[in-house]
């Protein structure tokens, strides 16, 4: 993992953050930090659940879910950027071989 690059006025504020007993840790105040972006950035927010889903780490379920979206406008906004979805209509073989991928089988 990358570590981060703060100017040091943002690391000592960091630190009375922390000092002052508003946080346990850096780590702590950098996932508060993190989920506050993503609250009030939807647009990262679906970007995010989008390359998690196209990445298979997440179901297509979860990821609108962590967009704040149904399922329904989740694919809309999928399909409005020219994403196309893997649909289950492929041959015993493939799914197969996905399924191993994937760890299940």
């Amino acid at each position: 993992m990358e570590a981060l690059d703060i100017s040091d006025d943002m690391n000592e504020e960091v630190d009375i953050l922390v000092k002052r007993g508003y946080y346990t840790s850096k780590s702590e105040l950098l996932r508060d930090a993190f989920r506050t972006l993503l609250n009030t950035k939807i647009e990262l927010k679906i970007s995010l659940s989008i390359e998690l889903y196209l990445n298979e780490k997440i179901s297509i379920a979860r990821a609108a879910e962590l967009s704040g979206l149904t399922t329904i406008e989740f694919k809309e906004v999928m399909a409005a950027r020219g994403i196309v979805r893997e649909t289950e209509g492929k041959s015993a073989q493939e799914m197969d071989t996905k399924l191993k991928k994937i760890g299940i089988v």
